[in-house]
């Protein structure tokens, strides 16, 4: 009996840590959940699941925090689990340290240009798997943006980047809540705008970076604006840092309207 115990503890430490592993990835994929979403998702019951939670939470990969509606209704309020940065660690990246250096050294030799060329180069093959999906998914119309970027998403995920997008009543959303490059576009934000200009290609318009992880935000969310419907102004979604710099440094400047087709981007400033 005790020899069995002894044996049949390690299995049950790997079945645990498989578990928690499938939590990490749903909280990724999906976004923050409550413990009954989660036991949905995974298919055990809520009190087996919050003893994962607890757990993650007591290593620093997860965080509790109460959700917008935690003060309506009786009971216990809801909460919503969310990675953390400990947590979004946990999953690959690509060998930052190795890129990091690379881009030092580029930043060095030829200045931000340069950084920027070598995030264009480096996304040049993922837009070109995307475009193929993409058109795909619209074949026989043109589809719109919204439409689009749903398609995108679908495509996006399949190389890593756990993305969705929604419909709003301005338009839509892309969000991507796993960037391969977090902690290297941290430093070098050319490679959040190469990207942004990458999903303005690919969805056929104007896009507006709204929040990265590389600034320290939950997901990466991008704006993509909805008809444009005459003598209806809309005020604009607020841009990160970088392109709030960029208005800021713009304010009071008048230009006349652009008639050119080609789509564009807000892109955030590379700090001097």
């Amino acid at each position: 009996m005790e020899t069995s115990a002894v044996q049949s503890r390690p299995s049950a430490v790997a079945d645990d840590g498989r578990t928690r592993d499938r939590v990490s990835a749903l909280l990724l994929e999906h976004g923050p959940q409550t413990a009954t979403e989660l036991a949905g998702r995974l298919g055990i019951s809520p009190a087996a699941v919050r003893r994962h939670l607890d757990a993650l939470v007591a290593t620093g990969r997860l965080e509790e925090r109460p959700t917008r509606d935690a003060h309506r209704g009786r009971g216990r309020p809801a909460r919503q689990f969310h990675l953390t940065d400990a947590g979004r660690s946990a999953f690959p990246h690509a060998y930052d340290d190795l890129a990091l250096t690379a881009l030092r050294y580029v930043a060095a030799a030829g200045g931000p240009d340069a950084v920027r060329a070598v995030a264009e180069q480096q996304l040049a093959g993922l837009e070109a798997r995307c475009s193929t999906a993409v058109e795909q998914a619209v074949t026989g119309r043109a589809g719109a943006p919204v439409d689009r970027a749903q398609a995108l998403a679908a495509a996006l995920t399949a190389e890593g980047y756990a993305a969705t997008a929604s419909a709003l009543s301005g338009g839509g959303q892309l969000c991507q809540h796993h960037c391969p490059v977090a902690h290297v576009a941290a430093e070098f934000p050319q490679l959040c705008e190469a990207e942004t200009a990458v999903i303005g290609r690919l969805v056929g318009t104007h896009v507006q970076r709204l929040a990265t992880i590389a600034h320290g935000d939950g997901i990466c969310t991008t704006h993509i604006p909805g008809p444009h419907v005459p003598g209806n102004r809309t005020a604009p979604a607020r841009p990160v840092l970088g392109e709030r710099a960029a208005h800021r440094t713009a304010a009071g400047t008048r230009t006349a309207p652009s008639t050119s087709s080609t789509p564009t981007i807000d892109r955030e400033r590379t700090p001097a």
